[in-house]
């Protein structure tokens, strides 16, 4: 009964247990990382298309995924609006904007992935019948690589116990979110559990689309992937704009991202002064999504 929880623990553990790789091998982790998740979405998406009754499946996936994104942006954004009126963190650098619509393609070409799997499954070909067999196997090596990334970035539990900012802002992203998650399976009619592991990945979504696929099926897989592909493409967007008036939730609104794809934008827009705050944040809910989703599917299950 414990086995979802352990599937997300066990790879991801023994991944950060081993010792921290060298600079050369670390661009090759990065690498295979990158493929895996665009290998695993593109089975997700043939999976997607193996769905009975497809259209209103397909239909079901856009109401859950807009509604729990609004739910779970609105209550993040409220709660940092707060923590800026009680707590203001302002400062002085002068953004430059050159690089975000490049991100903004860069996550669209995962969003493609699931498209071209989705294209190829229509085809119904005996052979893809096994793409949810090896979209399990690869999930595995994924968060193992996860976790040696993770002990790769050298993050120290002091440097994490002395950034107040990066604790705080974790702890009301993770909150808020999960606050978030709860409205949108009440209005959704789901089920809590369901409602608050789609919170659960903080805009993590190439991680977030698997493990949900895997926990709950297709249509919420798919439900979390695109829920927290918007996340990220909204904070991208949005980061230079929210920057001038509130660091704090410009910093908040990246939550697992903060760490790394959404980091060059805040380095940019806010100046070198966020990036311990960002750091830390990424690195606590890269480190809580999986475990939450974990623990939220074992609840749904049990």
């Amino acid at each position: 009964m414990y086995i979802s929880l352990l599937l997300i623990l066990i790879p991801l553990l023994a991944g950060y247990m081993l010792p921290r790789t060298p600079l050369c091998w670390q661009r090759t982790i990065n690498l295979a990382l990158s493929a895996i998740v665009y290998v695993i979405l593109f089975l997700m998406g043939i999976s997607l298309a193996f769905l009975p009754n497809l259209a209103s499946n397909l239909l079901r996936i856009g109401v859950y995924s807009t509604v729990s994104a609004l739910c779970i942006l609105s209550m993040n954004l409220l709660a940092l609006s707060l923590l800026e009126t009680v707590l203001p963190w302002r400062g002085s650098h002068t953004l430059s904007y050159f690089s975000r619509w490049g991100m903004v393609l860069d996550s669209l070409k995962l969003c493609f992935m699931v498209v071209a799997g989705f294209i190829l499954g229509l085809s119904h070909w005996s052979c893809l019948n096994l793409a949810t067999q090896a979209s399990e196997l690869l999930l595995i090596l994924l968060l193992c690589l996860v976790g040696v990334q993770l002990r790769n970035s050298e993050m120290k539990l002091r440097q994490i116990i002395l950034n107040r900012r990066g604790l705080l802002l974790t702890l009301i992203v993770a909150i808020s979110a999960l606050a978030g998650g709860a409205m949108a399976a009440l209005l959704l009619g789901l089920p809590l559990a369901t409602g608050l592991a789609l919170a659960s990945a903080y805009g993590w979504y190439s991680l977030s689309g698997i493990l949900m696929t895997e926990a709950f099926g297709t249509v919420i897989g798919s439900t979390a992937f695109f829920n927290d592909l918007l996340r990220e493409l909204l904070a991208i967007i949005l980061i230079p704009l929210l920057m001038r008036r509130s660091h704090n939730t410009a910093l908040g609104l990246c939550g697992a991202t903060s760490m790394d794809s959404t980091l060059p934008v805040l380095q940019r827009s806010g100046g070198i002064e966020v990036l311990p705050a960002a750091i830390v944040q990424g690195f606590l809910l890269s480190v809580l999504a999986p475990v939450l989703i974990g623990i939220f599917s074992f609840h749904l299950s049990g």
